[in-house]
């Protein structure tokens, strides 16, 4: 019999997004006593297509989601081949109309507060109220960004500053850049942004953590370097850059810039609790394709990556849905030659 395909959207009455169970408010009680062939944490671009994939292999799944995705800052996004500008907002609605189709997907907005490993199964609790078992679970949350607290940068961020150049660079060729970031990888950036802008000065907010060898070649290629505090980001209304403003008082003007990192954070903790350590970059610790230590437990896009890019992380979501749907053709295979 197939499964029915529902949409309940959970109103959790608080605007804190972290996954601790105290502050999930009151919230629409349910239960849902199903074995599920996998439950997916988050839906990104990595869950939604790990969702579609499993979808049309005919397993079930239900895919759980806070709703706040972390490029609903910015207006459109980029690289994704027929999709190429596409507004995040746009980019999901599509997407959940594509996973109407298929009658084993279940969706639902709320948030995995605990992951728990029981025998051969797990069992995700939600703030909902929902206790969900699966052979399989996808954590594919994400990550958040912790940007600078320099006043503005909320609101350049995604406008006008971005952090990836494949992304963005297009939009910003030629134009007079800030590439902002400071320590041992801010020269292979800067480098990097130079093949979209010649145009280019680079803001440490502090002394610069470059050798003079490298100092050199940034001042032959013409490029500034400013290792003074920054103060504030100037922008208008609709979150162009302007004018860095530096503590001094001094005013550069910059109408875009690139940040080498956000001080991303991982957006849940739940696969350390099942024994997941963490690389020294920060990623849960994974083979190629998301696979763990423990048996059924995926981690895939920004969660395993810090930064996969939409049509990266899709892909992750594509393959790690073919290796499970593969691993469970195979137990039923084998189930199926017992008499």
């Amino acid at each position: 019999m197939p499964i029915v395909l529902f949409y309940i959207r959970i109103i959790v009455h608080t605007t804190v997004v972290t996954l601790d169970a105290e502050v999930c408010g009151q919230a629409l009680m349910m239960r849902y006593d199903q074995l599920w062939d996998v439950v997916i944490v988050g839906g990104g671009p990595a869950g939604l297509s790990a969702a579609l994939i499993l979808g049309r292999s005919r397993r079930t799944v239900a895919l759980i989601d806070e709703g706040k995705p972390r490029n609903s800052v910015t207006k459109q996004a980029h690289g994704y081949l027929t999709r190429d500008g596409i507004a995040p907002a746009e980019f999901r609605h599509a997407a959940h109309e594509e996973l109407a189709r298929y009658d084993s997907v279940w969706r639902v907005e709320d948030i995995v507060t605990k992951v728990v490993k029981e025998q051969n199964s797990f069992v995700a609790g939600t703030c909902g109220g929902s206790n969900l078992y699966s052979r399989n679970i996808i954590i594919a949350a994400g990550v958040k960004d912790s940007l600078p607290p320099w006043q503005g940068m909320a609101q350049v961020y995604g406008k006008s500053v971005f952090l990836c150049p494949y992304c963005d660079g297009w939009e910003l060729r030629d134009e007079p850049l800030a590439v902002f970031g400071n320590g041992n990888n801010i020269y292979a950036f800067t480098r990097k942004i130079y093949g979209w802008s010649k145009e280019l000065i680079v803001f440490t907010d502090g002394p610069a953590k470059l050798n003079e060898k490298q100092k050199l070649a940034l001042q032959i290629r013409q490029i500034g370097l400013e290792e003074g505090e920054i103060d504030q980001l100037q922008h208008s209304a609709d979150g162009q850059l302007t004018h860095v403003v530096m503590r001094d008082g001094r005013s550069v003007a910059r109408t875009g810039g690139f940040l080498l990192d956000s001080n991303e954070r991982q957006a849940t903790n739940m696969p350390e609790s099942l024994g997941i350590g963490r690389t020294a970059a920060g990623h849960y610790e994974t083979d190629h394709h998301g696979q763990t230590e423990v048996r059924g437990l995926y981690i895939i896009g920004d969660a395993r990556t810090i930064f996969s890019g939409l049509i990266g992380a899709a892909n992750d979501g594509y393959i790690v849905g073919e290796i499970i749907n593969n691993d469970l053709l195979e137990q039923e295979w084998k189930k199926s030659g017992l008499h």
